[in-house]
């Protein structure tokens, strides 16, 4: 947890408005407004681009995530938040054409550098995606896997250990504690996405990345997803992509705003959506665009 001397740093001061809109193919850089830094990071985001072959899909973005922090990030379809997402554990390195330059680094690390360990790094920044997506096997071995392959137990008593706490901490170990042998696949949408959760944190991550993570969800299990997320962040740093302005500002305590690849706010979410900076901001938040 973060002591008082290493929480969020506050908003800059207001600053000139960053001008119009990019008109069709110019490559004029928006500028950000608010504060982009926090006092202790655990991933700091540097010059960040992604092209898909001639396609420029995230443009120059900086940006700073806190320890024990839930921070979203939201805009218009086709925006590029969630290439930004998988670019936080390079999961873009699974689309042939797709390019990342920039720097980005995890506790001081530079996650693209050539020795970092691809599987390592996914699971210090696992991920939770859009759909559901247990493996087809048994409860338990859904959680049990990550765990087993990375040799994080030395014998059974742990792995059920291991197990059983991360089904508890994501909020499901009372409703399937009986049925650890059943499959995942044969749970409720709302379950497997939490067991894909529980997956995640079975091997001890430092962040958790969730794109989309309740659209396909009803209202009940978008309750519980979101319960979940806030105690889990008093012990991950939690990066959430939506949609859903409503869940941003319930979730989250610094909101991103994207915008044709760029990032265009990114601060305190109560300010983000009472006091936007930058007009696109206030346009999307508003309703006129988006």
């Amino acid at each position: 947890m973060l002591d008082q001397a290493d929480t969020i740093a506050m908003d800059v001061p207001p600053e000139a408005d960053s001008g119009p809109t990019r008109a069709a193919g110019e490559e004029k850089k928006i500028k950000t407004t608010g504060r982009v830094t926090v006092n202790k990071p655990i991933i700091t985001a540097r010059d960040v681009n992604v092209r898909y072959g001639d396609k420029h899909a995230i443009k120059d973005v900086d940006i700073d995530i806190a320890y024990n922090e839930v921070l979203a990030m939201i805009g218009p379809s086709g925006c590029g938040k969630s290439t930004f997402l998988r670019c936080l554990n390079r999961m873009n390195d699974t689309v042939d054409i797709a390019r990342v330059t920039g720097r980005i680094e995890l506790e001081g690390h530079d996650i693209y550098d050539r020795k970092t360990d691809v599987v390592t790094l996914r699971a210090r920044v696992g991920m939770v995606f859009q759909k559901p997506n247990p493996f087809p096997k048994s409860i338990y071995e859904n959680v049990a896997y990550g765990p087993r392959i990375h040799g994080l137990a030395r014998n059974q008593v742990e792995l059920d250990e291991i197990v059983q706490t991360s089904l508890r901490k994501a909020g499901l170990w009372e409703e399937v504690n009986d049925r650890l042998e059943q499959p995942g696949t044969g749970l409720s949408g709302g379950q497997q996405q939490r067991l894909c959760i529980a997956r995640t944190i079975a091997v001890s991550p430092d962040v958790i990345l969730m794109d989309e993570p309740c659209s396909a969800l009803d209202p009940i299990a978008t309750a519980k997803i979101e319960e979940l997320m806030d105690e889990l962040k008093e012990n991950y740093s939690i990066v959430i992509v939506t949609h859903s302005m409503q869940q941003a500002a319930r979730v989250s305590q610094r909101t991103a705003y994207f915008h044709l690849g760029d990032l265009i706010e990114v601060g305190e979410t109560e300010r983000i959506f009472t006091n936007p900076r930058h007009k696109l901001t206030e346009d999307y938040l508003t309703g006129r665009f988006g």
